[in-house]
């Protein structure tokens, strides 16, 4: 009987691993998704860039992928899953290790144009703290963003991630 309940068990785990593995963004998608995003800007403009990326079924929201845009000052400017973020900037929104990431993100914006961050950060889907890398690149003085996230790493968390305030 023991042996019935453990191969259950086994299998229940890889159909739902395997389930949730179809959901997650992987890092082609997301490049895609940020260059998709900055020829939209590009094409557009910042008002209307805005407010599709603020829209959370719009364009820019794809599996537990979406589009951020943060000025030159790391202020987020434009958020689809957590609207409560737009206006806050690097003082206020740290990752779950307290870095600064929005901070690094202006840091390459300024000195490269484009490129990755890595941070830690709650996936949408999974409402788990992961590991994070984004693309970022700076068009007309802001940065737009588009990260995946990596799987969850359990030897870094000894106990479940406590949303703060301001992430909600």
């Amino acid at each position: 009987m023991k042996k019935i309940v453990v191969a259950i068990t086994v299998i229940l785990f890889v159909a739902v691993s395997l389930a949730y593995a179809e959901d997650r963004g992987t890092p082609a998608e997301a490049k895609a998704m940020l260059d998709k995003a900055v020829a939209f800007y590009k094409k557009n403009g910042p008002e209307i860039a805005v407010v599709a990326l603020n829209n959370p079924k719009g364009l820019f929201v794809y599996k537990d992928l979406y589009v951020f845009a943060v000025d030159m000052k790391g202020k987020i400017i434009a958020h689809s899953i957590k609207p409560g973020l737009i206006g806050k900037g690097p003082r206020e929104i740290r990752d779950a290790d307290e870095v600064d990431f929005l901070d690094m993100m202006v840091a390459v914006a300024k000195t490269k144009g484009k490129g990755t961050v890595n941070y830690r950060w709650e996936n949408p889907e999974t409402l788990v703290v992961e590991k994070k890398t984004s693309y970022i690149e700076k068009v007309d003085g802001v940065i737009l963003g588009c990260g995946y996230f990596e799987a969850y790493d359990w030897q870094r968390s000894a106990k479940p991630f406590e949303s703060p305030q301001w992430w909600k």
